[in-house]
């Protein structure tokens, strides 16, 4: 039995690797690096089918070093050291460091991926991780700080076109039989940008035709052969992102009814509840804020909801939160304070902290002025002073503007109260 269309046409260098042209084309940050022989640690980010593993191998062909894989879906902690035992023995002074590559590097736990730090740090191992989900919320700080991170992107419909007629004329089973291609359409729609799903539908189609018949390839006979959702194909495509767009947005433009279509939509397609929830929460907290702060501790209890039941009853919780977050009031004033805040940051630099704020466990401390001047709010009346609290420069410096709703409306009228004009916008 022959291996199957997309592992017989995974490429072996990156001169065949179709796509990432922003990581792997001419002069590209990814190829300069294989090319010099010499690559760090880093992570790969981006939706199934992208050429993830396979961009892995080809870094490993190219710089001939051992190669171990690990599934986190199915290897623990024990086989991570393992592994790295290997790695050790296999280390040379004139060669590159052995290379972990692990696939579903989101679906490690803490104590798997703290089992990583220590060889990563010593270069014993050099790194490769693979995740669909951002790594952001799935990857731990201390790790995600030794790795570079790379993003890949969907295929478009040039690159599918470029895989598709490869497949067509290097393959060599499917040289063997009479295709003709004469529409492209649904098969570039059901990938999604996905290259595994287009050759996977590719060699349904062709294998369900009789092997002495020619076979016309048309968007109606794929449709035929696949007998199934194009929507809920694609989830994991293209338009996985496209709909959790639509449903944010429709979260932001407080319309409930388009929420709950677009989330209905997302749970028909068998999306994680998870990254649902996950998304909530996120929302909550950037586009409805301080306008409704309870908004935050829904999301979160959906989120925790959805974790212990799971499907199909966490579409409850979900619809629930869904509705409650689009019909409340908005304000992403927290969002732009703390965005404006770190361009503040990046712009001023390290400014020192103002003497009286700082704390002074030790006499030298103490004789050098270290909380020195400082007045306790709660001995004075409605537990207020004024005072200054932000670096010398910029004392005068507003980052927190209040959106008008009422909640923000009352929060502002107690600034106003508090520090006068300060706060009156």
């Amino acid at each position: 039995m022959s291996a199957p269309l997309a592992e017989r046409l995974r490429p072996k260098t990156l001169d065949e690797y179709i796509g990432q042209k922003h990581l792997v084309g001419p002069d590209a940050v990814l190829r300069r690096m294989i090319d010099s022989g010499r690559i760090s640690s880093f992570i790969l980010w981006g939706p199934p089918g992208v050429g993830k593993t396979t961009l892995a191998q080809i870094i490993a062909n190219k710089l001939a070093t051992p190669f171990y894989t690990l599934s986190a879906v199915t290897s623990g902690v024990k086989d991570v050291r393992e592994v790295i035992e290997k790695a050790k023995g296999n280390q040379f002074f004139s060669t590159a460091s052995p290379i972990l590559f692990i696939d579903e590097i989101h679906r490690f736990s803490k104590s798997q991926q703290d089992s990583l730090l220590g060889a990563v740090e010593q270069g014993i191992v050099t790194l490769i991780g693979a995740t669909t989900e951002n790594p952001s919320f799935e990857v731990i700080r201390p790790l995600l700080s030794r790795c570079q991170l790379y993003v890949l992107k969907s295929l478009d419909k040039d690159e599918l076109l470029e895989l598709l007629h490869h497949a067509l004329e290097k393959d060599v089973e499917l040289s063997r039989r009479n295709i003709e291609l004469k529409e492209t359409d649904a098969l570039l729609r059901y990938s999604g940008g996905d290259a595994r799903k287009l050759l996977n539908i590719l060699e349904l189609v062709v294998e369900a035709t009789p092997i002495k018949e020619q076979v016309v390839i048309t968007d109606r006979l794929v449709a035929e052969r696949l007998q199934q959702n194009p929507l809920a194909y694609d989830k994991n495509g293209e338009l996985h992102y496209d709909i959790i767009s639509a449903y944010i947005k429709s979260i932001r433009g407080s319309d409930p009814d388009a929420a709950v279509y677009w989330l209905a939509r997302m749970i028909e397609g068998g999306e994680d509840p998870a990254f649902i929830a996950r998304r909530l929460v996120i929302s909550a907290s950037e586009d409805i804020g301080l306008a409704n702060p309870n908004a935050l501790l829904l999301a979160n209890a959906a989120f925790d909801a959805v974790t212990k039941i799971g499907w199909p009853e966490g579409r409850i919780p979900l619809a629930e939160a869904t509705i409650y977050l689009a019909t409340s009031p908005k304000s992403n004033s927290a969002y732009c304070a703390i965005n404006d805040a770190l361009q503040l940051v990046r712009r001023t630099g390290n400014l020192p902290v103002p003497l009286h704020l700082r704390n002074a466990p030790t006499q030298l401390m103490e004789e050098l002025g270290y909380h020195k001047g400082y007045k306790y709010a709660h001995d004075y009346e409605n537990n207020f002073v004024e005072q200054q609290f932000l670096p010398d420069g910029l004392t005068s410096q507003r980052i927190w503007h209040a959106q008008s709703n009422a909640q923000e409306d009352k929060l502002r009228e107690r600034m106003v109260q508090l520090w006068k004009e300060r706060y009156k916008d």
